[in-house]
């Protein structure tokens, strides 16, 4: 219930026609309720923030999500395209390097010549070349095409896979070059094929015109057929792979870190790399003048990012492919957005295909760190917003404990100046689970009031409604035996208090402590004024749920010895009341006292259930011990299920009537239907014992003199005040509960 609901509602007259306790305030005016609301916003400021960053963080992580996914979508969809472009391309340019050398195979002047050279060859001896004048006259039938093709050299050879002719003279003669043999194998087959770069076995220039061994070089190759259509022989057009083979892949860079770029079966790159003069400085690329990455550079995981400063200890041979060099030359077509190292160990993603007609595979890479970017500069952006927020919030945190502690300071020095609204206090005469309960008096009228204080170091939403919930209720019944609400109130350093009437007299459980079992006729006297107080409670649909020795007080009033009162309605609840929360923190009340149905469906509990109690209490009260005891909560509460009580004459020396043992055996039957149905049944009950009458006020009189009128216990509640752990007993069952708050 709302704090301010109550405030506005405390004034009115109860549904009873009883009229609520008056309320006393600092200020009645419309400036408290403004500060009142800016107190409240202001203590739970340091809450947004947090709301900020938790709904933030949801925002945060959905679009990083969102993001992430649509970027690695993008980047799949775009590596694919890449690759299959190039793929593609390259497609093209072997088919018309095929069709280059099937054309100049298929030549008539070319042929004729060749017929002539195998022919030669086959008289001649093996030793002997074909004539020069053949040389020159193939020369000049390819010398055009060569030209307009950008062709660098040629070779033919026969069936036994011996050169013929060539355009480098070191190559006529030689037969089954390791190089040359797996496509002259095809091409004898009868197939066109275009042979994957590799290192050349003869001198050719480089860039600068030197020659050199091992330039990359690669071959188109047609067969050469007879007029019978039979392959004798084939014809090979040498080409410069690092000219338009690699320039066509060089078209697939991307960004400042995408590269695309092919490799054979042994994982050898086959075209240029953009980097090649980081891959010198890393020591993966030869420091020579006019190095290149193509034939060169092997492409292996070195196991960890070499521009980050990682050096493998293991030489570059021994290492092993990378992960996407080992799939694409098992055949395989896949990309890869999740990220892997590449053969300098930088993360990357990509896609591949394998071409396995050509015998090398192609692949498409860029830096995880910029295909990503878009992600990491969303991600910092949360980051940093994130931070502020965290930053802010501790800030505001940090700003409100400072203020609710100078509040504090300010409320300590209000108890210490002795004044609390119209109240002067004097001394603490209780202290119970949420409040503190001092004596003191009116300004004004000068009369004695026990006042009770919620805890300042308890202080918060769930125990102010308990407390506010507490005077609501019990102000609300004016039963004689039932304590007296005076007034209600908050002072302007919101100490939440109500003063009620002073009882200097004794609760029933330092009652029964102090001075043992007390004589049947008392305790019938006793129980009666309980039953009065309850009544009432019960008529207007309250009940109690926490009778118990110490919520029982019995005083002088008017000069009239042992007037009980009942206190503590802290627990109270309406039996049409479904929205009670105390059951659902665990059980309401205190075990010692607590009836059956309060332990397994507390939301069930009724006005037998407090008879229960009041049972127990009476019980406690004729024997000096409570009805059932145990070491621990959870044996105590079995039970209470369970157990039957042990009649109270077998636990007195004394004789006990039997219809006093009745009442109270009644009240402690498990089944609600056996005990009295109400407060005034159980007083009937009593009413017929024969001893009903038998504690008159003289024998009150002659007990409160004897005792100074309970100098030994002079407090205005009954003080619950921590003890050593030990056995569940009655005082420390109660004592364990309230401190519990439950």
């Amino acid at each position: 219930m709302s704090r301010f609901n109550f405030f506005r509602s405390s004034i009115r007259t109860s549904a009873s026609g009883h009229p609520k306790a008056h309320m006393t305030w600092a200020s009645r005016s419309m400036a408290n309720s403004v500060i009142r609301t800016r107190t409240f916003l202001r203590k739970q400021l340091w809450v947004w923030p947090i709301v900020a960053v938790l709904v933030l963080s949801l925002v945060g992580y959905f679009t990083n999500n969102l993001v992430e996914t649509t970027i690695k979508g993008n980047l799949s969809s775009g590596l694919k395209s890449f690759v299959g472009i190039e793929t593609e391309m390259l497609e093209k340019w072997f088919r018309v390097q095929k069709s280059n050398a099937q054309t100049l195979a298929n030549s008539l002047p070319v042929r004729s010549v060749v017929y002539k050279m195998i022919a030669e060859q086959t008289e001649a001896a093996a030793s002997e070349p074909a004539t020069t004048s053949l040389d020159d006259e193939l020369q000049t039938h390819l010398a055009p095409a060569m030209s307009s093709h950008d062709y660098i050299g040629y070779f033919v050879a026969d069936r036994s896979h011996r050169i013929l002719s060539a355009s480098q003279h070191a190559l006529v003669g030689q037969d089954d070059i390791p190089e040359y043999h797996s496509f002259l194998a095809e091409c004898l087959e009868g197939k066109t094929v275009v042979s994957p770069p590799f290192a050349s076995v003869v001198m050719l220039p480089d860039e600068t015109g030197r020659l050199r061994v091992g330039q990359p070089t690669m071959y188109a190759c047609a067969p050469l057929r007879d007029e019978s259509f039979q392959v004798v022989g084939v014809l090979a057009l040498q080409i410069r792979p690092e000219r338009e083979f690699t320039g066509i892949l060089q078209l697939g860079t991307v960004g400042v870190s995408g590269e695309t770029y092919a490799f054979n079966e042994e994982g050898m790159m086959v075209s240029n790399s953009r980097f090649d003069e980081e891959l010198m400085l890393l020591g993966i690329l030869p420091d020579r003048e006019n190095s290149r990455s193509i034939l060169n550079v092997s492409l292996r995981d070195p196991g960890g990012n070499m521009l980050d400063g990682y050096r493998p200890q293991t030489r570059r041979s021994k290492l092993p492919l990378t992960r996407m060099t080992a799939d694409a030359i098992a055949g395989n077509a896949a990309v890869d957005v999740e990220g892997y190292r590449d053969f300098r160990g930088v993360p990357v993603v990509g896609a591949w295909r394998w071409m396995p007609e050509y015998k090398i595979g192609v692949v498409t890479e860029i830096s995880v760190a910029q295909a990503y970017r878009p992600l990491v500069i969303l991600r910092t952006t949360f980051l940093a917003l994130f931070g502020m927020l965290i930053l802010s919030s501790i800030a505001i945190f940090a700003f409100t404990v400072l203020v609710s502690r100078l509040h504090r300071d300010a409320q300590k020095a209000a108890l210490k100046a002795q004044q609390l609204g119209q109240y002067t206090l004097e001394e603490q005469i209780g202290r119970g689970a949420m409040g503190v309960v001092y004596r003191g008096h009116h300004a004004m009228l000068r009369r004695p009031a026990a006042i009770k204080m919620l805890d300042i170091e308890k202080m918060n939403e769930e125990t102010l409604a308990r407390f506010e919930r507490e005077v609501q209720i019990t102000c609300q019944l004016n039963h004689p035996n039932t304590i007296a609400i005076y007034d209600y109130g908050r002072t302007p350093e919101e100490l939440f208090y109500y003063a009620m009437e002073f009882i200097e007299g004794i609760d029933l459980q330092s009652l029964v402590t102090q001075y043992g079992p007390q004589p049947e006729a008392r305790v019938i006297h006793i129980l009666r004024q309980m039953c009065g107080s309850l009544y009432e409670a019960h008529s207007q649909g309250l009940v109690h749920r926490d009778i118990k020795p110490a919520n029982t007080m019995i005083a002088v009033r008017g000069c009239v010895p042992d007037v009980v009162k009942v206190l503590d309605f802290g627990l109270v609840k309406s039996i049409n009341d479904t929205t009670d929360k105390h059951p659902q923190n665990g059980l309401t009340g205190t075990p010692l006292y607590m009836s059956p149905e309060a332990i397994q469906s507390p939301l069930t509990v009724d006005a037998c259930s407090d008879l229960y109690a009041v049972g127990a209490v009476g019980y406690f009260l004729i024997t000096g011990r409570p009805v059932f005891q145990a070491e621990t909560i959870a044996e105590l509460c079995h039970k209470h299920l369970d157990d039957d009580p042990v009649s109270p004459s077998q636990l007195v020396s004394g004789a006990i009537s039997p219809e006093l043992e009745h009442a109270i055996l009644s009240c402690l039957e498990k089944r609600r239907a056996k005990r009295p149905q109400t407060a005034r049944d159980l007083a009937k009950l009593l009413e017929k014992c024969p001893l009903a009458h038998d504690w008159t006020t003289e024998d009150g009189g002659q007990w409160w003199s004897r005792h100074d009128r309970g100098k030994k216990r002079p407090s205005g509640v009954a003080a619950k005040a921590p003890v050593d752990a030990g056995p569940v007993t009655d005082q420390t069952m109660d004592q364990t509960i309230d401190q519990a708050g439950t």
